[in-house]
This record gives C-alpha cells, structure tokens and sequence, in this order.
C-alpha cells in the first residue's frame, strides 16, 4: 500500500520529482495536493496533476509512484470540464526544482469540477478557496457561462443540473 501524502511528504515531492525530468515543464497540482498544500486537508491518498508539455510525464509517474511509493495521477479539471479561458495565467505558482515549475491548477477551475462532482469534501474544499480569496462566487459564475455551450463534449455532464449547482452555490453564503 503506497503512503498517504502529507504536507511535509508533498514538499519531497516537489525535490525529488523534478529530478525525473531532463527538460523543463510545468506541474500543475489539482485536487487533494492543493488542499493538503493550503491545509484544508490533513492528507490525501494520491497526487493528481497535469504535466506541460506531457513529453516526459509517463516515464517520470511510472518512477516517481514506484521510488516514493506514492500514488499519481494524470488527472486535472480539462480532463472533466471544458478548459476556462486563460486558466494558466491564473494557476499559483508554488516554487521551482530543477527545471520544474510547480504551480495549483487554476482554482476556478477546481471549483467547476468539484462542484460538478458535489460530493461533500469537494463542497468543504471548494467553500475553502471561496474563504482564502482564491475564488470569488460572480467570476466563478462568469466563466462557467463562458464554458457552457462547450459541455455537450462532455455527455456525461447534465448542464442545466450543472449550471444549477453553480447559481445555487453562487447565491448562498459561505460556509
């Protein structure tokens, strides 16, 4: 059984992961990480993140899961949702290893996805970007109509029971 990330075990990472890498990229964490890396979460069972450009991610997962003994993902919220316009420039740098950049995956698109999902750790992560300012409920509504004629490629999503979870946590206070 692969170990439960941490935060000291996510900074390792950080170190230790780059070195998996021969030309520079960026990493961007998603998910669990993030909210282990901002303390909303104690742990998390797995690293889920994206990799730009992708030359080199499968040969450095495939290293990385077995020589940390960490669980990782190939997982981001473009893989769920349409990507939001100019989501890289609003994803949070982290820090640099090497020839690495590791940064949070925009937060706005976390929160789509998560909401979307609607389990309830998904509610309390995204109701904790909402109160550390990473998020504000009208730009969060704007940019889910800006991604709302685009969710047809997504057949598994019902867009008016998405668009309805978005206004109906867009229109409450936070928790």
């Amino acid at each position: 059984m692969r170990q439960e990330i941490q935060k000291e075990i996510l900074k390792n990472f950080f170190k230790k992961f780059s070195r998996y890498f021969k030309q520079s990229c960026k990493i961007y964490l998603t998910g669990g990480a993030s909210a282990v890396s901002y303390g909303w979460r104690q742990m998390t069972s797995d690293i889920d993140l994206k990799v730009v450009p992708d030359f080199e991610s499968f040969d450095a997962i495939y290293k990385a899961k077995n020589d940390l003994n960490i669980n990782l993902e190939l997982a981001s919220p473009d893989l769920f949702l349409p990507k939001l316009p100019d989501w890289e420039s609003r994803s949070i740098f982290i820090c640099k290893e090497e020839k690495v950049e590791f940064y949070h995956y925009d937060f706005y698109s976390q929160a789509l996805t998560k909401l979307e999902r609607g389990f309830q750790r998904d509610l309390i992560d995204v109701n904790s970007m909402l109160n550390e300012h990473l998020i504000e409920k009208n730009k969060l509504l704007e940019l889910f109509y800006t991604i709302e004629n685009d969710l047809k490629k997504f057949p598994a999503i019902d867009s008016e029971t998405f668009k309805n979870k978005i206004k109906a946590f867009c229109t409450v206070e936070a928790l």
